[in-house]
């Protein structure tokens, strides 16, 4: 627990203006948010909208749903929004997304009018270092799903810092999460069911739920988290250490494409390949992907019937790039899954290991197409936009929000969403802007 409360004293108040970490930070929280409206143009989470607000109403409205939002019903499902296009960020070391349950809370608080950029900017790396260092920590065993448990550690010390709460306050909600940390199944992925995108929105309710109790006094024991990494991943050796100094933010990816990290790899080499093989898509007789271990294992899905199974499916991901010539949200829409072609070329595509990338603990992916010529065309990727030393520019990042969020805002309104978190003082308060649509 001691890891926590260090990273809690160190990021209080946030990072130093004009730092790496800050630049981070503001890029993230922007890109978390065009993740969250996107997902707000799929009738799905906004059904889930309506549904919290017979039991959570409050005064945040948000695009597509009638029923205003209390904060925390507004942050639930900005929670699954965010990921349901599965183009949101993520962290290597923690094998997950530290801001998953983070940044909804402090969009809702920005909405809602209750903190000013800079202020939830703030909780924002405050929530993202705890949530790092817990992911950091938690291994998950075979069969389970990576979101929905440790985020709420995050969530928590972001929550308490949103309400005006102290350091001493964040810390005894993250032991109150530590004590009854929750984990959850990847069997709605292989089902094909959505119901995987309530994680995050758990993640955030609990998170929102142990601050209230830390704010009241209560409190949990500091050994409630190490307690749980035994019982639940029988896992008894100390956690790889972090140091104290450290912003994890800044080792944050920002996605290029849609869809799980894993299968990105393979998706890139599929679009060097996309000049030469462009109008020959007929012609494909045979496609291999080569890959390291961990992508086959979370993301082999094939012949996906849903959204969520293309988006955790490397073969899917591959003739989506390859028929579409891209990777964006369109890839998982109901017309590419029914599209013939796209289903005869994924049937196509065989999945094998890498031994040496998966033996060095690295990341890629190498692609070979046979076409019915007998020509063969090859290409890799070891590297994709968001990688260490290869991170996303910021014109990058605007382009995909504007991309991402116009589609439900409109362009004027996506326009001034992303100024509002990318360009104003840290003081502005831009109350419901960073949510509203243009007018009708």
């Amino acid at each position: 627990m001691m890891q926590f409360e260090e990273a809690i004293a160190a990021a209080w108040d946030g990072p130093p203006p004009g730092s790496a970490a800050a630049a981070q930070a503001r890029l993230l929280l922007a890109d978390s948010l065009g993740c969250m409206l996107a997902g707000l143009g799929h009738a799905r989470p906004r059904g889930f909208g309506a549904a919290l607000g017979a039991t959570m109403p409050g005064g945040i409205r948000l695009p597509g749903v009638a029923q205003p939002l209390s904060q925390a019903g507004a942050a639930a499902l900005l929670a699954a929004a965010m990921c349901w296009d599965e183009a949101n960020e993520g962290l290597a070391r923690a094998h997950g997304r530290p801001g998953l349950a983070v940044a909804p809370l402090c969009i809702a608080a920005l909405a809602e009018g209750r903190a000013t950029v800079g202020e939830a900017l703030a909780a924002f790396v405050l929530g993202y270092e705890v949530a790092a260092r817990a992911g950091i920590a938690w291994r998950i065993r075979p069969g389970m799903h990576v979101d929905g448990s440790w985020h709420a550690l995050g969530a928590a010390a972001a929550a308490v810092r949103l309400a005006g709460g102290d350091a001493a306050a964040a810390a005894r909600a993250v032991r109150l999460v530590g004590c009854q940390v929750p984990f959850a199944m990847y069997a709605p992925i292989a089902a094909g069911m959505d119901g995987r995108n309530t994680y995050p929105a758990h993640a955030a309710l609990l998170g929102t739920l142990a601050a209230a109790g830390a704010l009241a006094g209560m409190d949990a024991p500091a050994e409630g988290f190490a307690e749980a990494r035994r019982s639940a991943l029988g896992l008894d050796a100390p956690p790889p250490p972090v140091a104290p100094d450290a912003w994890l933010v800044e080792g944050a990816y920002i996605k290029p494409f849609a869809g799980v990290r894993h299968a990105h790899y393979a998706a890139a080499a599929a679009l060097a390949l996309l000049p030469a093989v462009a109008g020959r898509l007929g012609e494909v007789e045979a496609v291999t992907v080569t890959t390291y271990a961990e992508a086959l294992r979370y993301a082999a899905n094939r012949a996906p019937a849903s959204a969520i199974s293309a988006q955790f499916s490397l073969s899917w991901a591959v003739a989506a790039a390859l028929g579409q010539g891209d990777l964006g949200p369109a890839a998982y829409s109901d017309a590419a899954l029914a599209d013939p072609a796209l289903r005869a070329l994924e049937a196509r595509i065989r999945l094998e290991e890498d031994a040496a990338l998966t033996a060095a603990g690295r990341r890629g992916a190498a692609l070979a197409v046979t076409l019915s010529d007998g020509a063969r065309l090859e290409a890799r990727a070891d590297a994709v936009p968001g990688d260490p030393g290869l991170p996303m520019t910021e014109a990058a990042v605007r382009a995909k929000f504007l991309r991402f969020a116009a589609q439900v805002l409109g362009e004027a309104a996506a326009a001034r969403a992303m100024a509002a978190l990318l360009d104003a003082e840290q003081g502005h308060r831009p109350a419901g802007g960073v949510l509203a649509a243009d007018a009708a």
